[in-house]
């Protein structure tokens, strides 16, 4: 029997692929056959290999060496996962938001994929084929203005910015979509969980129940896994999603409440 997805032959980049939901898509990517070239801030277990790069992607310098390492290391790039994201800015609201906090959530949110793209997709152009995605967050369209507005805003920003890139590239052959996830239970948010819950004096559970319930809650009953989110892209990146581009695919559990 044909297997109904196969990656056999694709040489992919994933960007923050050593933890959580970038990590399920490297181990998704690779086992369906692609060859998978990773990069994080540090080498996972202090360890390195021939395909995985410790590099900074926060900066210029950074995306320069990783673009050049994945293009010497694989050959080529037909496969290309901004899955790099996150906040540090502290709460309070707009107000508590200086400049650097704005400059770093647009260094780690927008920055790295405008650099990468634009080492990595003319590869693309120029053999007429290769799939982008860029992880956006439903923070884009439900932030919560005590604690995300910079990073719900770099995040709106990297999705209109896919959007133009999508069209642009679209004739010569290269796809260019975005996934949207709401809270996923990674390691990070489990340890944001556990601290909810010893604050408030409950269990885990009830630490799970209180994030869900600050996001106005979410139907499905749970958070999304890193698998879930790496089943999607795995489709999405494959020729089976050949005629889809430009969009957006939302992974929130049905958190957002709007058509």
């Amino acid at each position: 029997m044909t297997s109904f997805l196969s990656l056999v032959g694709k040489r992919a980049l994933v960007t923050s692929g050593t933890k959580g939901a970038g990590k399920a898509t490297a181990d998704l990517l690779r086992e369906l056959g692609a060859a998978v070239f990773t990069v994080a801030r540090n080498a996972p277990d202090d360890r390195s290999d021939a395909m995985f790069i410790a590099a900074d992607l926060t900066t210029a310098e950074g995306c320069e060496r990783v673009a050049a390492a994945a293009l010497d290391r694989l050959g080529g790039i037909d496969i290309l996962v901004h899955m790099l994201g996150g906040s540090s800015a502290p709460g309070g609201g707009f107000a508590a938001l200086t400049d650097a906090h704005w400059e770093r959530e647009l260094a780690l949110n927008l920055f790295p994929a405008v650099r990468l793209d634009r080492a990595l997709v003319p590869a693309m152009t120029a053999q007429r084929s290769g799939v982008v995605v860029h992880v956006s967050s439903i923070q884009r369209l439900l932030p919560l203005p005590e604690a995300t507005t910079g990073y719900a805003a770099a995040k709106a920003a990297l999705s209109t910015y896919s959007k133009a890139l999508s069209k642009e590239v679209a004739p010569q052959g290269v796809r260019v979509v975005r996934i949207a996830p709401g809270w996923i239970e990674t390691e990070a948010s489990v340890q944001l969980a556990e601290r909810v819950a010893r604050e408030a004096g409950t269990d885990y559970a009830g630490g799970k129940a209180m994030i869900m319930a600050s996001l106005g809650g979410i139907p499905l009953g749970r958070p999304a896994k890193p698998e879930d989110v790496a089943n999607l892209i795995a489709f999405l990146v494959s020729d089976r999603a050949a005629s889809i581009t430009g969009t957006e695919y939302v992974i929130d559990g049905g958190t957002i409440p709007t058509v």
